[in-house]
């Protein structure tokens, strides 16, 4: 291929789009403002914790993960989550209530009201949407599963996925294999019978059915051996200044160690965050700035937890919980980090990390950082039966988290495909796009990396 393509972030989204050309013999330059590998997933070690403040784990929805651990030589350091970490939590009056995963287990949970438990049989004659693209989650999940449902099930998952508000997240836009299943199935039971087949079909799995992976140093790890097998291909340290448009290709000015630079290319994939992408390409269209600064991404205090194991009473047996809504708690859940996977902590120690504010409660963090923290350890402890302070504490604040697909997304969505039209050459792409897990990212590399080969 006698084109240049140059990729600007080496998070996960553009790493495994680079891996797909480079075994194409492509051309391709990775810019990096960062010096290490990896975006939003950042794993670190201390004082015998293993840490990651960015995503904890992942879904092997598709055989693609796979394939690149394979290829970039990570087989023997990928791991599964722990069979014990399998039961799912939700707080309901102060309790945790492990989620139902069978018929027989819904029937028994008290997670759900007898009434509650009987609203849901009435699903499969539910009528579809007049108009699903602009209906939010709440609006689907209410009219056909109930507002107990809604409440003490999707709130908090929405939560735990999105660090979003059920309220505003766009159901086409942010769930659209949920969205697919009632268009294309007209309900969601009919869906997931019928559906399953084509699954199998992909060589995809469910998020349900999928297996949990991370890797023996953390998620970064991932990231790492991408960039590491594309070598000098990924320039690190290197800030985007200004991007040209020239006759058929594009100029990319980047400081690199605070050196000017730049560089030629005949296509340019971003997986930029969307408001560094609008800062980057609103010269060349104003309109493409204003819908990627509409994308909101709420605040995200990630805290990282390490107690003496025998201090916790609550039963380690799970991967841990998630809060509704209407619990009224300072923080969204908390996964049992040394649960899921080996060695997060010395094996007398228990390590746990909690998600706090996103777009469902943003204004805690007007309170000062001591107060916010020792409100959010009080709830905590009384929750998992803890009287102990913990022996370990670490935070990460993430100013801007995760994009939010709210309603009226499919409104940038269009205009993110007229941008691609009208300036060819020029592809977005990120966690913006087409879903925001790290099974969505990988994915979506492919779809990206296909563009790009049809531009050639």
């Amino acid at each position: 291929m006698a084109k240049k393509v140059v990729i600007l972030g080496a998070g996960i989204s553009g790493l495994a789009a680079a891996h797909w050309l480079t075994k194409e013999n492509v051309d391709v330059t990775v810019i990096e403002k960062k010096s290490e590998a990896g975006g939003a997933m950042i794993s670190r070690k201390e004082n015998g914790y293993l840490i990651d403040y960015g995503p904890n784990s992942g879904l092997e929805t598709s055989p693609l993960i796979k394939q690149i651990v394979d290829e970039v030589g990570l087989s023997d350091e990928m791991i599964y989550a722990n069979e014990e970490g399998s039961k799912r939590y939700i707080l309901r009056n102060g309790v945790l209530h492990a989620l139902p995963t069978s018929p027989p287990a819904f029937l028994k949970t008290k997670l759900f009201s007898t009434k509650g438990k009987l609203r849901l049989f009435a699903e499969p004659f539910i009528g579809k949407s007049n108009d699903g693209y602009y209906q939010s989650i709440s609006e689907f999940v209410r009219r056909r599963l109930g507002q107990e449902f809604l409440d003490y099930a999707i709130n908090p998952f929405v939560a735990g996925v999105f660090a979003g508000n059920p309220d505003k997240l766009s159901v086409k836009s942010a769930f659209p294999k949920l969205y697919r299943l009632e268009e294309l199935y007209g309900g969601l039971v009919k869906g997931m019978i019928k559906g399953a087949k084509e699954r199998k079909q992909n060589a995809e799995k469910s998020k349900q059915n999928a297996k949990m992976f991370s890797f023996k140093n953390g998620m970064q790890s991932f990231p790492e051996a991408i960039a590491k097998n594309l070598g000098d291909k990924v320039l690190f340290n290197s800030e985007i200044t200004k991007i040209e448009k020239q006759n058929e290709n594009y100029k990319i000015y980047f400081k690199q160690n605070e050196i000017e630079n730049q560089i030629e290319a005949d296509i340019i994939i971003s997986t930029l965050p969307a408001s560094k992408t609008a800062e980057i390409f609103g010269v060349l269209d104003e309109n493409l700035a204003k819908h990627l600064n509409e994308i909101y991404y709420p605040p995200v205090m990630v805290l990282f937890l390490g107690y003496n194991k025998n201090a916790v009473k609550q039963p380690l047996d799970g991967f841990g919980f998630l809060i509704p809504e209407k619990e009224k708690k300072s923080f969204l859940g908390a996964i049992w980090s040394s649960v899921i996977f080996k060695e997060r902590s010395e094996e007398d120690k228990a390590a746990f990390t909690l998600f706090i504010g996103g777009a469902r409660s943003p204004e805690l963090f007007e309170l000062g950082r001591n107060e916010l923290v020792n409100k959010v350890l009080s709830e905590f402890n009384e929750i998992m039966g803890i009287e102990e302070a913990p022996v370990f504490i670490k935070e990460m604040m993430w100013q801007k988290a995760i994009p939010q697909y709210n309603l009226g997304y499919i409104e940038h969505e269009n205009y993110f495909d007229e941008f691609e039209n009208k300036f060819k050459g020029i592809i977005l792409s990120g966690n913006y796009r087409g879903g925001i897990s790290v099974g969505d990212c990988i994915k979506n590399s492919e779809v990206t990396f296909k563009k790009a080969i049809s531009l050639m």
